[in-house]
C-alpha cells in the first residue's frame, strides 16, 4: 500500500441520472444534502450503451452549477464514434467540466457492435489526444477480477494499458473484502502502476438489489454477510443499521491501511452515506 500513502485523500459520491420529475426532485434533495460534506467530486452515469447520455449531461452541468462542486460524467466506449465522443468533450467543455470518468461500458441486451472504441484505455487515449490536460480522467478498476476477464494476469494489464494512455486516478468497483484491494494494488505496485486507486464503497440498504447489482458486475458478497442480510428478512430497518455498521468498519480499515479516498455509490440516497460519513469522523477531511 505505500504507492497510495502518498496521494492526497478524496471523497467523492456517485449518482444515476433521474428519469422522472419526482426523481429529478428526490436527487436535487440528495445532492443538497451531500453537498454539504464537500466531496472532490461527483459522478454521474449513464445507462447501458449510453442510453442516458442526455440526462447525464443535464445532470452533471446542473451539480456543477448549482453546487460549485466539481461533476464528472461517465463515458462509455459503447455505442460510440470518435465524432461523437469529440461532441460530447466540446460540450463538457464549454461548460467547465474538467473531470471524466472513461469506462468501456455494458452491452445493453441485443447490440452486437460496442463502436468505435472497443477498450477503455482506447477511449483515454482519445480524449488525451482530443483535449490534452484539460480533463482529469478516472478509469474503472476491478480488485476482485473483471467478470468478463479471462484471469487475473490479463485484466491487470488491462488496466496497465488505461494508465499508460493517460489516466489520473482510478476507482474501484465496490467489495466488501478489504484483502482483495490490498493485493490489487500490490500487484499494480508489482507493475510499476503509481496512481490513486480509490476503493468504491457501496452501502448496504437493500439485499435483493445488492444481490443482483453484485451478480452482474462480479462483486463478492461474503458468506457472513449475506447470510445476516438473509436472517433479517424484510427487516428494512436492521438490514440498514447492519449495513452501516459493516461498510463503516470496511472503510475505515481502508483508510488505516492508506487508501487515497472513497468514493461513495449512492443510488441516489443520502441516509446510509450520511451515517458512515459520520460514523469515521470525516467532516472537514474531504
Amino acid at each position: 500500500m505505500d504507492s497510495q500513502k502518498h496521494h492526497p485523500r478524496n471523497f467523492s459520491f456517485e449518482f444515476f441520472p433521474p428519469k422522472t420529475e419526482q426523481a429529478i426532485a428526490n436527487l436535487r434533495g440528495t445532492v443538497a444534502k451531500l453537498a454539504e460534506l464537500k466531496p472532490s467530486f461527483c459522478s454521474v452515469t449513464f445507462g447501458a450503451g449510453g442510453s442516458t447520455r442526455e440526462m447525464t449531461y443535464e445532470t452533471v452541468v446542473e451539480i456543477q452549477e448549482t453546487t460549485g462542486i466539481e461533476a464528472a460524467p461517465h463515458i462509455s466506449c459503447i455505442a460510440s464514434t470518435r465524432d461523437n465522443i469529440s461532441e460530447v468533450l466540446q460540450a463538457y467543455q464549454a461548460k467547465g467540466i474538467r473531470h471524466i470518468v472513461a469506462l468501456r461500458g455494458d452491452m445493453p441486451s441485443g447490440m452486437m457492435s460496442a463502436g468505435e472504441f472497443r477498450y477503455a484505455n482506447e477511449l483515454v487515449e482519445f480524449i488525451r489526444n482530443e483535449t490534452g490536460d484539460h480533463f482529469h480522467i478516472e478509469v474503472a478498476a476491478y480488485p476482485e477480477v473483471h467478470p468478463q476477464a479471462p484471469n487475473l494476469d490479463a485484466d491487470l494489464r488491462n488496466f496497465k494499458r488505461k494508465v499508460e494512455a493517460g489516466a489520473d486516478t482510478a476507482i474501484t468497483q465496490y467489495f466488501y473484502n478489504p484483502g482483495a484491494y490490498f493485493r490489487f494494488v500490490s500487484d499494480c505496485e508489482k507493475l510499476g502502476i503509481d496512481l490513486p486507486i480509490v476503493p468504491g464503497i457501496m452501502p448496504i440498504t437493500n439485499y435483493t438489489q445488492l444481490s443482483r447489482f453484485s451478480e452482474a458486475c462480479g462483486a463478492e458478497i461474503p458468506r457472513w454477510i449475506r447470510k445476516r442480510l438473509e436472517a433479517f428478512g424484510d427487516d428494512r430497518e436492521s438490514i440498514r443499521a447492519f449495513g452501516v455498521e459493516v461498510v463503516t468498519i470496511l472503510c475505515e480499515r481502508l483508510l488505516e491501511q492508506g487508501a487515497p479516498g472513497l468514493h461513495f455509490y449512492t443510488l441516489n440516497q443520502s441516509e446510509a452515506c450520511l451515517a458512515i460519513w459520520e460514523n469515521l469522523g470525516l467532516s472537514g477531511q474531504s
